[in-house]
């Protein structure tokens, strides 16, 4: 069954937790395609993210004939029977995710790292075919040390405020000012680039102790200091 829009995707059809129809659907038409094969695959899909443990960017999924024609795809390509899927690696660890879409099923599997002649993809295809492929077009993702900088110990923002307070009481201010935008905070960091995400965090800290400073001023005029 191919559905021609996805908002239009009943939704009791739609069982999977981490992927929206939107998220699937074919990005020159809005169609989605649900057939035994399709949701299969979308099961796989669905179990690896859960796998993972974090977001997974789908920058491809369903293609219809036409809008598969139109950005150059394989006149075979899977992606026109709804089994297959572009994963970004902006956010992952494409060793890792390689091993897990394996051992879930995915035996279609292609390669498009960052160092392709002209321009970056960074992304890795799957798709659920029967006989195992494996294509790197611009070879193989650099060894994780290098494309990836070591992952910090988790501190949440609100502590490393309230250890730099300067003055008694003043981390309580900023801890209840950030409490709420941290989990936000969080959860944005992997999708920004690695210097954006280090700028966003110095930038609630810098937020948070001027907010501390001008309370604290603020209650010293006044006399309450």
């Amino acid at each position: 069954m191919t559905i021609y829009h996805h908002t239009r995707v009943p939704p009791r059809l739609w069982r999977w937790r981490w992927f929206t129809p939107a998220e699937i659907a074919c990005r020159g038409t809005g169609m989605v395609k649900l057939t035994p094969a399709s949701m299969a695959a979308l099961d796989k899909l669905d179990a690896l993210r859960e796998r993972m443990g974090h977001p997974l960017h789908v920058t491809s999924g369903y293609r219809s004939p036409e809008h598969n024609r139109r950005v150059g795809g394989a006149p075979r390509s899977k992606h026109m029977e709804g089994i297959a899927f572009d994963i970004s690696m902006a956010n992952v660890d494409p060793h890792r995710f390689e091993r897990e879409a394996r051992a879930l099923g995915f035996r279609g599997i292609g390669l498009y790292p960052p160092q392709k002649p002209a321009g970056a993809r960074n992304f890795i295809h799957i798709d659920t075919r029967e006989t195992p492929w494996r294509g790197a077009q611009w070879g193989e993702f650099p060894a994780r040390d290098v494309r990836f900088v070591p992952e910090p110990e988790h501190q949440p923002v609100r502590e490393v405020l309230r250890d730099a307070a300067p003055a008694a009481g003043v981390g309580g201010v900023i801890e209840g000012t950030l409490i709420a935008t941290e989990p936000a905070l969080r959860e944005a960091a992997p999708w920004l680039p690695d210097r954006l995400a280090g700028v966003a965090i110095l930038a609630a800290i810098g937020i948070g102790l001027a907010l501390a400073i001008w309370r604290l001023t603020h209650r010293r005029n006044r006399g309450e200091g």
